[in-house]
């Protein structure tokens, strides 16, 4: 009798402290977000993000992959191999013209890092100082295709100049060896690489300050993401909102978030110059003041008539352009 009595008493105990044993937590949802190129100062405030546990209280774990080129990067997102990309929005637009059920739910770089650039002991500081230079491009990538409508906003002439081709390590290598006066490149991106490898600072001229207004880097998605996945994806555009805002605070913090994650991804210096020249392409005089990822109607519809004008687009992405972007997972608009 007095052993049913203790086991009933140690039965009572053992019911009354389950309400007060804690729970295991909901395990993060996985996602994978792959760039559009190797590692560079561009990149950092995703690793600030990661680092400061921005993802992870949106319950995201959150793995960043180097990508081979912004247009693998969106075929990667279309095929669901990734959640997630980060890749040049109008690269994204021309797949999805092509049938690609992709979209952008944040277009981050409204202000495009496309410029021409040299030596800056070269003094070749405005447009006009093109004239008698030797340009070193990349045929049919991005800048080589709207690079014809920097000419003309500039009141210049190709002919004017000397026009030398190759890939994106031989036009680095043309500047860098003195066979080219400057190259088209992205202000934040080659600058940095040549000033790493010659110690040299690099003078950029940049297509936005001549009127070429179209919009840059963004995150992509797939469209059944958003349908499907809807709170997944205004989660994550909650965390990384945090993470641009957080590291446009800190950039030499963001910076070191990056190599704590990849001490091979570049000297800490340029790394951080290369993300501090990114962040002003963060907003246009439209979106000034505003969070992070808002990027205006006019200018994405700016951005496809250029396309389809210069870049080759389907004069039918004319009919819907906010097929290709959405505001609708942003953030509210309050500050952190």
């Amino acid at each position: 009798m007095k052993k049913r009595t203790f086991l009933k008493a140690t039965l009572f105990a053992a019911t009354a402290l389950m309400p007060f044993v804690s729970l295991p937590a909901q395990a993060a949802d996985k996602v994978v977000l792959m760039l559009n190129w190797y590692v560079y100062g561009e990149h950092a405030p995703f690793f600030y993000g990661k680092e400061k546990g921005l993802y992870a209280a949106e319950g995201i774990d959150l793995e960043i992959q180097e990508g081979r080129g912004s247009a693998v990067t969106v075929q990667a997102v279309a095929a669901k191999t990734v959640d997630f990309a980060y890749a040049d929005v109008p690269t994204m637009i021309r797949a999805a013209v092509k049938g690609a059920p992709v979209t952008s739910p944040g277009v981050l770089l409204q202000k495009n890092p496309m410029s021409v650039m040299g030596f800056s002991e070269k003094n070749i500081r405005k447009a006009e100082d093109l004239r008698g230079k030797t340009v070193a491009t990349t045929p049919g990538d991005s800048m080589s295709q709207i690079w014809p409508l920097f000419l003309k906003k500039a009141g210049l002439k190709e002919s004017e100049m000397r026009i030398v081709s190759g890939d994106a390590q031989t036009k680095l290598n043309a500047v860098i060896n003195g066979q080219a006066d400057v190259l088209l490149g992205y202000v934040m991106d080659q600058s940095m690489k040549i000033k790493d490898a010659t110690g040299k600072n690099v003078t950029p001229i940049m297509f936005a300050d001549y009127g070429v207004n179209l919009v840059s880097s963004g995150i992509i998605a797939h469209k059944d993401t958003l349908k499907e996945k809807a709170d997944l994806v205004r989660r994550f555009m909650s965390a990384t909102t945090k993470a641009i805002e957080g590291a446009e605070k800190a950039p030499a913090e963001a910076t070191q978030a990056v190599l704590k994650a990849l001490p091979k991804a570049g000297k800490p210096d340029t790394l951080q110059e290369g993300f501090e020249l990114t962040i002003p392409l963060y907003r246009t005089e439209e979106t000034k003041g505003q969070r992070p990822f808002n990027v205006s109607d006019a200018n994405m519809v700016e951005t496809v008539n250029l396309l389809i004008e210069y870049g080759g687009l389907d004069p039918a992405a004319k009919n819907d352009p906010k097929a290709f972007y959405t505001r609708d997972f942003l953030p509210k608009a309050s500050t952190q």
